[in-house]
């Protein structure tokens, strides 16, 4: 199978067993660098071992990136991964990315969606191509069939195949979803006269939830930045709520305002850009984060894992 660079392609790979897996990414990598165009592999670190042994020598000229480290979050996949691999090299640009594989929890599966839904939207018409492989064996057949909705192309061993299913638009929809309420919560309201008590409070909450401290720092940070968001661009105010629910602490910002621009939070912020880096760095230091976007209302739930 070789899927050729041209105006923005996004093709989902259905593979099964390393073999496939090595024969749907290969000839689509060493394609790339025959013809001299950048290639980027972000795949999860088993198969980025796969990939650079089949690849040999060929490996120190492409890419390699954890996908389980540098897309933790899903959040953070378009900006730090995606876009700023593209964004710094001119002319056709390959990228092999896998935001979803077997062991991704319940929680983050949304979010991942999402993300290869609003793909679609974030490159307009780039000479730019991604390669999203699927594994068609430990996935679930919703995973798959949301493969299909966001996914223009797909490929496989039976060729390549336009999706008879494609629609990321209702992917998007589909999982903004209300999340489940905490069973008990610290809240706090806060207004442009709060936002340094805001801080405290996450501050306080987050180390008496046992955050170390430079987690503490980042919950801190995100905080900052969703309120002053909340301030500046929604209704001037708006409610934090943090608690601790596993091995994660979550902190949720509630207002009033509605966000309108589905990639906010997923473009990496310009040089000399004034204002709109608040969610790209929220998006940054957490380790998840949920939207639940209503008219009216913008729920913002940030996931950091407890490490002590």
């Amino acid at each position: 199978m070789t899927v050729t660079a041209g105006p923005f392609l996004h093709v989902g790979l259905l593979y099964s067993g390393d073999s496939e897996y090595l024969d749907g990414t290969l000839p689509y990598i060493l394609e790339g660098l025959k013809r001299d165009e950048p290639v980027a592999v972000a795949v999860p670190g088993r198969n980025l071992t796969l990939i650079e042994e089949a690849l040999g020598d060929a490996a120190a000229e492409v890419e390699l990136i954890d996908m389980t480290e540098a897309g933790r979050n899903p959040g953070r996949i378009l900006p730090g991964v995606l876009l700023a691999f593209a964004d710094n090299r001119p002319g056709p640009v390959r990228i092999i990315g896998e935001p979803i594989w077997a062991g991704r929890s319940e929680i983050e599966y949304p979010a991942c969606a999402q993300h290869e839904a609003l793909i679609n939207f974030a490159f307009g018409e780039r000479d730019l191509s991604i390669l999203c492989p699927y594994d068609r064996t430990r996935l679930a057949d919703d995973v798959l069939a949301d493969a299909e909705r966001t996914h223009p192309i797909l490929s496989g061993i039976e060729g390549d195949r336009p999706s008879e299913g494609y629609a990321p638009d209702a992917v998007v929809d589909k999982y903004n979803l209300p999340l489940p309420e905490p069973r008990m919560a610290d809240t706090f309201r806060f207004d442009l006269s709060r936002l340094s008590a805001v801080r405290r409070f996450a501050q306080e909450r987050a180390e008496v939830c046992g955050l170390g401290p430079g987690r503490v720092e980042d919950l801190v940070l995100a905080v900052a930045e969703l309120s002053t968001n909340s301030v500046l661009h929604g209704s001037g105010e708006g409610v934090v709520r943090i608690w601790r629910e596993g091995d994660h602490v979550l902190c949720e910002v509630i207002d009033e305002g509605t966000l309108s621009d589905p990639l906010a939070g997923r473009r990496p912020a310009t040089p000399g850009q004034i204002g709109g880096r608040g969610l790209v760095l929220v998006n940054q230091v957490a380790d998840l984060v949920r939207q639940y976007l209503r008219p009216g209302s913008t729920v913002t739930r940030i996931f950091f894992r407890h490490l002590s």
